[in-house]
């Protein structure tokens, strides 16, 4: 009976995909495809499975709205995507989280994004009480990879989590000012020297239009 309710749980939400997303998200996917051609991110972390008015502070990683529903959510999924290691920083270093809350929040992203990115957060929750009966967050990193294998299945899920993942990216390679890389520790890693003069705040690029 678990089994059926997890297959329709995953049929329903294939079928809450906005029309039109799907195309999007394989555009942005060729960004990904770039950097990857272009060795900026190592090959095997692309593999990894196992912008509001006010940006947030660079240091805002452990704000207490972030422990907060839905944002737990998200940062559990993220660092299961994207875990530290001891060679690299893991999702919650490069402050992930705080950079997906601002981009949700920018009047400029798409409103369909949006609700599917968020949409996904009870979805994943549904999909983990279905079959562990509790919340992902409170899940065993085990537990969690199994969860995000089943997601994975759908094609919904898929690109879902193939959203979260370009925001994870491009939290790690973005200048700090728009919430991300905290203390530039993405381009740290990544040994890359950014063009200068860097932008103040009030010339972030979304103020200028």
């Amino acid at each position: 009976m678990r089994k059926e309710f997890t297959k329709r749980t995953l049929r329903l939400w294939d079928e809450s995909i906005p029309k039109g997303l799907r195309e999007r998200i394989e555009l942005r996917q060729r960004r990904r495809g770039f950097l990857k051609a272009a060795s900026i991110i190592p090959a095997a972390l692309l593999l990894t499975a196992c912008d509001a008015a006010d940006s947030p502070s660079t240091k805002n990683t452990e704000s207490p709205i972030l422990q907060q529903a839905p944002w737990d959510t998200f940062r559990a999924v993220q660092n299961h995507l994207f875990p530290k290691d001891a060679d690299s920083p893991g999702a919650n270093d490069i402050n992930a989280t705080a950079y997906l809350k601002s981009v949700l929040e920018l009047p400029g992203t798409d409103d369909a994004d949006k609700k599917f990115i968020r949409d996904g957060v009870n979805w994943t929750n549904d999909l983990s009480q279905q079959m562990f009966e509790q919340y992902f967050a409170q899940l065993s990193e085990n537990k969690k990879e199994q969860v995000l294998q089943r997601i994975a299945k759908s094609s919904a899920g898929e690109s879902w989590l193939s959203l979260l993942l370009l925001y994870i990216f491009e939290a790690l390679i973005a200048d700090p000012i728009y919430g991300g890389n905290t203390d530039k520790i993405g381009w740290q890693w990544l040994e890359h020297i950014p063009g200068f003069p860097l932008p103040p705040e009030n010339k972030r690029y979304y103020l200028l239009r």
